[in-house]
């Protein structure tokens, strides 16, 4: 018998991925390594003010190799036509190889993808200002989906990760961020590796379970709270991908750090309507980037 929550995740994800990808207007290169580039995509509509703020995306897929930044260029494509800039951030991903034992690419490089993040973020504003020159970088929103949801939520909480954090990481102050739009992160890393979330990936992303306590204070959001930055939270309620309670237990952290996190839950909604234009969800997402950006 049909479990009509898996034929409804596979119909979802079949019509996010049936977009073409949307090619760039340009592309720069924050480092040597041909996933360090930064794809920008100018704003469809001519800003009523002369500029427009700047959205950067981190997509999703569990971290791993097969998973780039093509498969959310119909989303960015909907964010420019909304009158935003966006930067679409590329990064280094888990190696093709599988895993022993896993039958699957590994998630996440450690600490590539997380050196990657934060040196993208960092030359942010100047390559987006060369590339994109009606972009407002002092209006940057950040957004990502899934696994680049947690990636967004790690960006933002740079200032407050431990001192010891490898080279680069670590903010001395705030990142000039409007907010954060968190998309079905993968929010709380106990509670994803509970509940089996994309075949344990946040342990793959850590280096294996033996590295999780030491590892787990530098990459968990939910161990990186209060931020001081302001934070919303989109979930589908039937996400059978990345469940909503690992978005409930985040946005509870949260609180329980004396902060508030906006959270939005999508009666209906699966995992990846939040990414696919052509879906009701997709405008939600909009509006929320919109309240941070405007």
């Amino acid at each position: 018998m049909t479990d009509p929550a898996v034929e409804r995740d596979a119909a979802e994800a079949a019509s996010a991925f049936a977009h073409p990808p949307v090619p760039p207007d340009a592309t720069a290169a924050y480092g040597e390594h041909p996933d360090q580039v930064i794809d920008f995509y100018a704003p469809r509509t001519e800003p009523a003010t002369g500029s427009a703020p700047l959205v950067a995306v981190l997509h999703g897929g569990a971290w791993r190799a097969p998973y780039d930044r093509q498969h959310v260029t119909p989303l960015v494509d909907f964010l420019a036509r909304r009158g935003f800039a966006v930067a679409n951030v590329e990064y280094r991903r888990g190696r093709s190889v599988p895993q022993q034992g896993t039958g699957g690419p590994v998630a996440g490089r450690w600490p590539e993808t997380f050196d990657d993040v934060a040196a993208a973020m960092d030359a942010l504003p100047k390559l987006a200002s060369a590339a994109l020159p009606q972009a407002d970088v002092r209006r940057t929103v950040l957004t990502g989906h899934s696994a680049g949801g947690q990636l967004a939520l790690w960006a933002a909480a740079r200032h407050v990760l431990p001192a010891d954090a490898p080279a680069g990481w670590r903010l001395p102050s705030p990142p000039l961020l409007r907010g954060v739009v968190a998309l079905a992160p993968i929010s709380d890393f106990e509670v994803a590796e509970e509940l089996g979330v994309c075949g344990g990936a946040s342990a793959q992303l850590l280096g294996g379970q033996e590295h999780w306590a030491q590892r787990a204070p530098y990459a968990d959001p939910a161990a990186l709270l209060p931020t001081g930055i302001a934070t919303a939270v989109v979930h589908g309620r039937e996400d059978i991908v990345v469940p909503a309670r690992v978005a409930e237990s985040y946005v509870a952290a949260a609180a329980k750090a004396g902060e508030t996190v906006g959270l939005t839950l999508l009666d209906g909604v699966g995992h990846f309507p939040l990414i696919d234009p052509a879906a009701d969800a997709c405008a939600v997402v909009a509006e929320e980037i919109s309240q941070l950006a405007w």
